[in-house]
């Protein structure tokens, strides 16, 4: 079984300062979010950006004064989302890819669904978009998977030649209106999967900690953060994103399974050496 990759998504989109008044919004906040996450176990940072007014932004140049200032400061795997917010446009939700230096990862959807009250709409002409975009800037795509049928739309990707092979999959789990983070929901997309693929769960709120248990025990790797859920237990507001990656690396510890370095992780991902 490969180490435990553990990749931490500090800020994200939906959530503001008003509702966990820890949020790293700027991007020195950001940074020094990582290098705490760094320090407690983590592999990967999975970023999203704010504005000056802490909004969503998909801007390349807040993205690249991030990620300088977290390669500046640690060895993170430095991710970036696609994604942005529902509604924003491709071409502002491929900003990131663009940035010089590309990040070494970045977020690739594979499928539209309903997200909250809004549609998180990828067609399949933005899909390879992305996917093109991606393969000619040296980037890495973590295959984002909202409910069962996206993996079908990865296959064919796959079989076109537009992402790596193996891929690896982020399964998001419990964002209503998509598929909902059950550990039998787990399983089956698990069984899913194309052969070599590796996987990482990020479970959304309260179904956070019990995917990332299984996940660490089927093999598979974790997710956590504000991104997904800003609670350390019922009502309890976590401290920081740091208190949940320190969590999962003793958890992991406890049932026998040994955290990835940023460097293994590299290449338990196939990416490049740093």
């Amino acid at each position: 079984m490969d180490k435990l990759i553990i990749t931490v998504c500090t800020t994200g989109a939906e959530v503001y300062k008003k509702d966990q008044p820890n949020l790293p919004c700027s991007p020195e906040e950001i940074a020094a979010a990582a290098v705490e996450c760094r320090e407690a176990g983590a592999s990967m940072i999975h970023i999203h950006v704010r504005d000056e007014n802490d909004e969503p932004t998909q801007d390349g140049r807040i993205f690249a004064r991030t990620m300088e200032l977290i390669r500046a400061k640690t060895d993170l795997i430095v991710q970036t989302s696609t994604g942005g917010a529902v509604g924003m446009t491709p071409e502002e939700r491929l900003q990131p890819v663009f940035c010089d230096p590309p990040p070494e990862m970045a977020t690739l959807t594979v499928g539209t669904c309903n997200f909250g009250d809004g549609v998180f709409y990828n067609p399949p002409d933005v899909i390879e978009r992305f996917a093109r975009a991606m393969q000619e800037r040296g980037v890495v795509p973590e295959i984002e998977v909202f409910d069962a049928g996206f993996i079908e739309n990865a296959n064919r990707l796959l079989k076109r030649g537009l992402i790596p092979n193996p891929p690896h999959f982020d399964l998001v789990m419990g964002v209503p209106g998509a598929i909902a983070g059950t550990h039998k929901n787990l399983l089956h997309l698990v069984e899913l999967l194309p052969p070599g693929a590796t996987w990482t769960v990020a479970g959304i709120g309260r179904a956070e900690l019990p995917l990332a248990v299984l996940a660490i025990m089927l093999g598979g790797h974790v997710r956590v953060g504000f991104e997904d859920n800003i609670y350390y237990s019922r009502g309890v507001l976590a401290e920081s994103n740091a208190q949940l990656v320190a969590r999962i690396v003793r958890i992991a510890r406890e049932l026998g399974r040994e955290i990835a370095t940023p460097d293994e992780a590299r290449q338990i991902l196939r990416l490049k050496p740093r």
